[in-house]
């Protein structure tokens, strides 16, 4: 789909003809079950467990700071930071970090005001955070 609508614009990116722009991202997540203890690789039905949630059934969307998407970070480390166990999850409830490999398609990056450049046209992708040298820090993606 990104490679599709890519080929159609005036402007080429040459990262979203070749590969859609694919970026390894990361999430953290709560798993509230015993996957992958001791070598189980049943998943669970619990509601609080995000890991089984989202390997039986994808990404929800979820509002974040107005925007709704699916939010990522370029680093483990920023996605565990990012991550917080919520109230109605029991204090045993542990830490998961998935990696992803996300076709993040035109990237917009706004300077401020996150919530304002939701939905903005022609773009796939809304970067929260940009880096230093660039880099997509923070990402949220459409479903």
């Amino acid at each position: 789909m990104v490679k599709i609508k890519a080929c159609k614009l005036p402007t080429r990116h040459p990262r979203c003809l070749a590969d859609g722009n694919e970026l390894l991202r990361f999430h953290g997540i709560a798993i509230a079950c015993s996957l992958g203890l001791n070598g189980s690789s049943s998943l669970c039905t619990l509601e609080k467990c995000g890991v089984c949630q989202i390997l039986r059934h994808g990404f929800s969307e979820k509002d974040l700071q107005g925007c709704v998407g699916i939010f990522t970070a370029s680093t483990s480390g920023r996605a565990m930071e990012c991550f917080e166990l919520s109230q109605d999850n029991h204090s045993a409830a542990r830490k998961a970090l998935l990696v992803y490999r996300v076709i993040a398609g035109r990237v917009h990056k706004p300077l401020e005001k996150f919530q304002e450049m939701a939905g903005q046209p022609g773009f796939d992708s809304l970067a929260g955070k940009v880096g230093q040298y660039s880099n997509i820090e923070e990402l949220l993606s459409d479903l």
